[in-house]
């Protein structure tokens, strides 16, 4: 069993009941441990479209990483994500942080997440979950990376508690 992090985000639509439903989903193959509140952040793409709300998640499973992709891809298309623009609206948005402490470089795969070091909308949600988490490329913890890398986080606003948003929270 490998323990994974993953990243959740929405900006079309109902956001929390799709993160609710993809959390749902992902606990099909995922035993989630670990569930982030949920924050508001400005999209990182195109400005014309809707907040997100993201979260993150933790949990373990007997996947193999390409194994996961292809589950998490099959998840998003499940609920209704199709090919748009890049960094566009989406109804639901799951990328892998983390596999164990895995150093991953493949055409279709890069574990850690090579946007984690610089995106507020990450490491805030995982620095509720895992703030002694160290990246294992950089040898940080998530909370250093938020407090030396990110300090202008005022645009992320919480605005959920985990067992307000998905009530099965422990």
């Amino acid at each position: 069993m490998a323990r994974v992090y993953l990243g959740l985000g929405s900006n079309l639509g109902d956001r929390e009941a799709n993160l609710q439903g993809a959390v749902r989903r992902l606990g099909e193959q995922v035993a989630i441990d670990a569930l982030s509140a949920l924050y508001e952040t400005p999209p990182l793409g195109p400005p014309d479209q809707p907040w997100y709300l993201n979260a993150a998640c933790g949990g373990v499973t007997a996947l193999e990483p390409g194994e996961l992709l292809a589950f998490i891809k099959g998840v998003e298309r499940e609920m209704g994500r199709l090919p748009a623009v890049h960094w566009g609206p989406r109804i639901v948005d799951i990328d892998i942080l983390f596999y164990d402490d895995l150093v991953l470089d493949s055409p279709h795969l890069t574990i850690p997440h090579p946007g984690i070091p610089h995106r507020s909308f990450v490491l805030v949600p995982l620095a509720d979950i895992a703030p002694e988490l160290r990246h294992p490329r950089l040898g940080e913890s998530i909370s250093a990376l938020l407090k030396e890398r990110l300090r202008h986080t005022d645009r992320v606003r919480r605005i959920v508690e985990p067992e307000e948003w998905y009530p099965c929270t422990k």
